[in-house]
């Protein structure tokens, strides 16, 4: 066998991640706070960059007209006969607001903060009611002490003799102190453990029922998986009665801290990045970005480029000047592409928007990417962790992507859809017989729907729905 060394010419095709096209797939990934967090750190560095206020564009606008003729005058005396005033003055005729009037003295300055309640923390709640309620800085320090142990829920998290050993003070005065601190608002505060705190609960309601401390206390596992008839054979009374002290009991709050500021609270409200409105019967399509800054060129930089003669220099502004068009190109570019998915999705689903849930039909991502020709991996950035407000809720994009369940006639249902109906059949079922989800699955096919009981049980789990022995009223 003869070997050797060789050159041979060959092509071939190959798809190459520019840095640019890498920025881009991530500017069509990012939703609106997400993207306005990346600009403001490009306007950071990249010196080509300027946000432009459009406040200030439009009074700038409004400064260089000037001349004005008189035609346009004698057009708005014109039309003043067409303006109905009682609609508008109807807008104001709401006297519960009135606006903060500042002395001529006063030197503060009107924020939204000046309108606007600021919701204490759980722990300053337990504070205020703590310094009126004790007499001596022992029972304060104690007191102190406890409020500063509560986790999350509002439960003790330690014990009162690791307490009663790190303050160096009786247990007994540990606990007379705790024990007034389970008497402060929230009720429940304090408690060391759930079923402690369903107690205090029940004895500030003023329930006299010993059985409902005994089912508190002992029972909690045996309300979870509504074994009432068990609790009721176990303390020797009746099964509405058990029913009853149950319903009580699942009325309370599990976590007193609930309302209040907690440390770990860490809320992201949601910001729609399309908005769909329906004026006159049709719907339209609007991409919020009004909050994200308006980009420009600097022309500064832009002359600086022509007059300079450092080759290095030079090549630095030439890169910073293509990467913030690129930035600008990019962020157009999502803008568009935001919008043909949604105006797809919305002429795929306008049963939907108009007859509600139950008319989601079935769609995949394929379907939308050959309508609006892009590839399916766009439309799936272009989805991903985005939201848009509609006149019947706020719905994330990936909602409106189901899968199909054949119906007899032939057609596609989405499991969206029948998710809706097994939610309808169980809110309207008798309680003391429930529906199985044989039962569901078979009224269903009786309605065109071929559905097996698997799918059912799944779909049910799904939605966090318990099972008919769960939902069973005595």
């Amino acid at each position: 066998m003869k070997m050797g060394f060789e050159l041979n010419l060959s092509q071939t095709q190959k798809l190459i991640m520019t840095p640019e096209l890498r920025q881009a797939i991530q500017i069509l990934q990012f939703n609106n706070v997400e993207l306005m967090e990346f600009i403001y750190k490009q306007l950071e560095v990249n010196p080509f960059l300027e946000s432009v206020d459009n406040k200030s564009q439009e009074s700038s606008s409004g400064e260089d007209n000037t001349d004005y003729e008189k035609s346009d005058f004698d057009k708005s005396d014109s039309s003043k006969d067409e303006i109905d005033w009682k609609e508008i003055t109807e807008k104001y005729d709401d006297l519960s607001y009135k606006a903060y009037e500042k002395s001529a003295d006063s030197d503060e300055k009107q924020t939204f903060e000046s309108y606007t309640s600021k919701k204490m923390s759980l722990k300053d709640h337990l504070m205020v009611q703590l310094g009126v309620s004790v007499k001596t800085n022992k029972e304060k320090r104690i007191g102190e002490f406890i409020i500063e142990s509560l986790d999350n829920k509002g439960y003790l998290g330690c014990s009162i003799q690791d307490i009663s050993l790190l303050l160096n003070e009786d247990v007994v005065e540990v606990e007379r102190v705790l024990r007034l601190i389970q008497t402060f608002d929230p009720v429940g505060v304090g408690a060391r453990n759930l079923s402690e705190c369903l107690m205090i609960q029940l004895k500030e309601k003023g329930i006299q029922d010993k059985n409902a401390y005994i089912i508190a206390e002992q029972y909690l596992e045996e309300i979870a998986t509504n074994k009432i008839q068990k609790i009721a054979k176990d303390l020797h009374i009746t099964v509405s009665r058990v029913q009853g002290i149950c319903d009580i009991i699942k009325m309370l709050e599990p976590k007193p801290s609930r309302g209040f500021i907690v440390d770990s609270d860490n809320i992201r409200y949601i910001v729609p990045d399309v908005t769909i409105e329906k004026i006159n019967g049709e719907y339209i399509i609007i991409v919020n970005d009004n909050n994200l800054p308006v980009l420009t060129i600097s022309s500064y930089y832009q002359n600086m480029i022509k007059n300079l003669d450092d080759k290095e220099a030079n090549k630095f502004l030439s890169d910073k000047l293509n990467s913030s068009m690129w930035l600008i190109k990019s962020i157009e570019q999502r803008r568009m592409t935001l919008y043909k998915v949604v105006e797809s999705i919305l002429k795929f689903q306008r049963k939907f928007f108009d007859e509600g849930k139950t008319a989601l039909k079935p769609l995949v991502l394929k379907d939308v990417a050959e309508d609006i020709g892009v590839h399916e991996s766009t439309v799936s950035r272009a989805t991903n962790g985005k939201y848009v407000q509609t006149p019947i809720g706020l719905f994330e994009l990936k909602y409106f992507f189901a899968s199909s369940l054949s119906e007899s006639d032939g057609e596609g249902i989405s499991s969206t859809s029948v998710k809706s109906q097994i939610q309808k059949l169980i809110t309207e079922e008798n309680t003391q017989k429930p529906l199985s989800d044989q039962k569901i699955a078979e009224m269903l096919c009786s309605e065109g729907i071929n559905i097996s009981r698997r799918t059912v049980a799944k779909y049910r789990d799904e939605m966090r729905i318990p099972s008919s022995s769960m939902r069973r009223r005595f």
